[in-house]
């Protein structure tokens, strides 16, 4: 009898792929004796080489050796070597729907992500928007498994265990948690404007923060250049605070060290999604977004969001559209205040 095995495709952003961890885990945990291959970009490697045995990684680099039809056509052959019996498609874009028509002229079983295209639009929508929520990312990547045949049941609390989180794996000045100190995160980016709060006013949230609590300890995390040079910047200024991106120099390391925090702050962006997944409380910061699109990390409460309410709000799926008024009053109607009295409620 031929061996189950189950293709899942997703690409996109690391935020996107990260919120397929908790289902992909339920998945292994449930189905041992299916086969799992997640193809995904290089960069996702290690949110997936942790987990049950049955689950493999392929990676794609879409760019270079997979760019464009004559890419995507040897993709397709190299994965049809790989004796697949259904496939997943957790993206439904331009390149994972060709992929998908292969496959189904092909005759292999295939389901795809509903991304509820119409609920998002009307969310958006400027004139008679509908405030409601969508189903999150992860009940829509669920359903697309039940659709094969594997109907799954959410249960994740964290990428590590115990053993793996060892804070004995990190660096020296990062190893050690002393008792009575607080380790807070902080990723002040994102990847669009509408997203993003100021940097200015994150560093006033960091100066209340320390006033608070004198003996904490704040971890700045952030990966490109322009950022690591901004967040060297807000270092120099505390001494308190270290750089933990450029110090650690890896996502699993930067994984370990999530999992030892009290609380992180996050935009709605990859980092919220990362210390999601070890199971760390997290106060997101939302402007041009809204938790209602179905993005909100995984575990982690809407009461530990800060947001304002504006008609107009949300006014984009991913932050990615030019405010129509102008001034990004979803963000810059954020005081600094808001966000360390969420992050208060949590340490107390």
């Amino acid at each position: 009898m031929k061996t189950e095995h189950i293709l899942i495709i997703r690409f996109s952003a690391l935020g996107d792929v990260a919120m397929t961890v908790p289902v992909v885990y339920s998945l292994a945990r449930q189905y041992p004796e299916v086969r799992i291959t997640m193809l995904s970009k290089p960069f996702a490697r290690p949110l997936f080489e942790n987990m049950a045995p049955n689950v493999g990684f392929m990676e794609a680099d879409l760019t270079n050796e997979y760019h464009g039809l004559k890419g995507l056509n040897a993709l397709y052959r190299r994965l049809t070597a790989k004796n697949f019996t259904a496939i997943a498609d957790l993206h439904n874009v331009i390149r994972s729907d060709y992929l998908r028509m292969r496959f189904n002229f092909d005759r292999y079983r295939v389901a795809h992500l509903d991304k509820h295209r119409m609920q998002r639009r009307q969310l958006v929508s400027y004139n008679n928007k509908v405030f409601e929520p969508i189903p999150s990312a992860f009940d829509n990547y669920a359903k697309v498994f039940e659709q094969l045949g594997y109907p799954v049941h959410l249960e994740f609390t964290s990428l590590l265990t115990p053993e793996q989180a060892g804070l004995s794996q990190l660096p020296e000045g990062y190893n050690i948690k002393k008792p009575f100190q607080q380790w807070i995160g902080i990723a002040p980016f994102a990847a669009h404007r509408g997203k993003a709060y100021s940097l200015s006013q994150m560093e006033k949230v960091m100066t209340e923060l320390t006033r608070r609590h004198p003996s904490c300890r704040i971890f700045l995390f952030g990966g490109g250049t322009i950022e690591k040079q901004q967040l060297d910047d807000l270092v120099s200024r505390h001494a308190n605070c270290v750089n933990a991106s450029a110090a650690l120099g890896g996502m699993m390391k930067e994984l370990v060290l999530m999992s030892h925090l009290d609380v992180m702050i996050s935009m709605d962006s990859a980092n919220m999604h990362l210390a999601s997944l070890v199971a760390t409380p997290v106060v997101s910061v939302w402007g041009a977004t809204h938790p209602y699109a179905g993005f909100m990390g995984w575990g982690q409460s809407e009461d530990n969001a800060v947001q304002i309410d504006l008609p107009c709000r949300p006014c984009s799926i991913y932050g990615n559209k030019v405010c129509r008024r102008g001034d990004y009053a979803c963000l810059t109607g954020i005081q600094p205040l808001d966000i360390v009295e969420k992050v208060d409620r949590i340490l107390k």
